[in-house]
């Protein structure tokens, strides 16, 4: 006899793991990261001090999340979305301040994961999701989830910088890992593996789906715009979290605690997924070795004729608060290297970066050339700071001039 309405149980402080636990993952990851450049870079906040702030944040929600005696879908996913921008904004600092090799860090935070998995393992038993029962099994969840965010981040950068792939590209190379994952899931292989390397690949996949969205068509994206997408997107998650509150869908059932059985042997899963990551290691080396678009984008055609400079004030046919915001990024990277500090300089003028790339959609269509010219003197200032053996005279040469231009 079979129960028609079987009974609901939250054994676990975590959802079930469904389709909607993957959608809301990934459109998590995408707001996350949007809303960090938009206050670290559009506010003029800077990188370190949004880390700070959401390192307080984290903290708060974390303690809400794991005080909750049982599931709940808005508290969970808040922090998952917070986590989300945290672990971004970790490896950001580690790549943008301290100027670690991205390679470096992916070799990191791998290091680091497996740590936070073997000491959960010798302690707990299991590293099933399914298991988060306990408060220390919590807290290395909540540890685990934070380290794929950054090796995540770590690993889609990377990647980037290795193929120079347009983010609409390399959408492709985590959705057919994710692919090759559930495949492995689905004949039998080992499903906490299964899920941590899905856990981790959504990551990229989230970051560079939202770029591919939002980027302008001149970057190959469809130009819908980093602030439009992430209403969009967040709409998206407060639905779907709203009718899980209501649904109770994600909620695990009793016989979902029970441990999954394998019927694929441990050898054949490990050499299953080793050949896929040498799969994929192969395609990247590959397209190392191809043209990169990002090189060839700073660098002007031989003999062409293009404007460098604008009159003083030349930028202010677009708005003010923008041209405001430029100028103070500006202004506080000169300062710093007037003051001798070059890596906070190439930090604060990858603010700067990030906030004219999110500006261009909006900017460029209100003055092509002045954009243009703009764009080659803020390319000029990126050259100099982040020069591997800067000059003190070039790099104030290039921020005097853009300053110039933004009075």
């Amino acid at each position: 006899m079979t129960n028609s309405n079987p009974m609901r149980v939250a054994v676990s402080k975590v959802p079930e793991v469904t389709v909607w636990f993957w959608l809301i993952k990934i459109l998590c990851t995408t707001v996350g990261e949007s809303f960090a450049d938009w206050i670290s870079a559009g506010l003029g906040v800077g990188l370190a001090a949004t880390a700070g702030i959401f390192t307080v944040v984290l903290l708060v929600v974390l303690a809400a999340q794991v005080w909750l005696p049982r599931y709940v879908p808005m508290a969970y996913w808040l922090a998952v979305a917070v986590l989300s921008v945290t672990g971004t904004l970790y490896t950001d600092i580690l790549t943008d301040k301290l100027a670690v090799p991205l390679d470096v860090s992916t070799l990191a935070f791998a290091v680091t994961l497996a740590v936070v998995f073997a000491v959960w393992f010798v302690r707990e038993r299991t590293l099933s999701i399914h298991s988060i029962t306990t408060m220390p099994r919590e807290l290395f969840y909540w540890l685990a989830v934070l380290v794929t965010f950054a090796l995540g981040t770590a690993v889609g950068d990377w990647t980037l910088s290795l193929t120079g792939w347009s983010a609409g590209v390399s959408v492709l190379l985590p959705v057919t890992l994710i692919a090759l994952v559930v495949v492995g899931w689905r004949i039998g292989m080992d499903a906490v593996l299964s899920f941590w390397l899905a856990y981790i690949l959504t990551r990229p996949l989230g970051a560079n789906l939202g770029d591919w969205l939002a980027a302008s068509r001149a970057e190959q994206g469809l130009g819908f715009g980093y602030g439009t997408i992430s209403v969009l997107f967040l709409v998206a998650i407060a639905a779907a979290v709203l009718y899980l509150t209501l649904s109770r869908a994600d909620v695990m059932d009793v016989g979902a605690v029970a441990a999954v059985k394998r019927t694929v042997p441990v050898k054949v899963t490990v050499a299953y997924y080793a050949t896929v990551a040498v799969a994929a290691g192969m395609l990247l080396f590959w397209a190392h070795g191809q043209p990169h678009r990002a090189v060839a984008a700073e660098e002007e055609p031989a003999g062409a004729s293009v404007a460098t400079t604008l009159a003083p004030g030349g930028a202010r046919v677009f708005p003010a608060a923008d041209i405001n915001g430029f100028r103070i990024i500006t202004a506080d990277t000169l300062a710093k290297i007037t003051a001798g500090d070059q890596a906070g300089a190439q930090a604060r003028i990858t603010d700067l970066e990030t906030a004219w790339d999110q500006a261009e959609d909006r900017l460029r269509p209100m003055d092509a050339d002045t954009w243009s010219v703009l764009d080659h003197q803020i390319d000029v200032a990126l050259r100099s700071v982040r020069s591997s053996e800067p000059r003190t005279v070039d790099e104030k040469q290039s921020l005097s001039t853009l300053l110039v231009s933004l009075q």
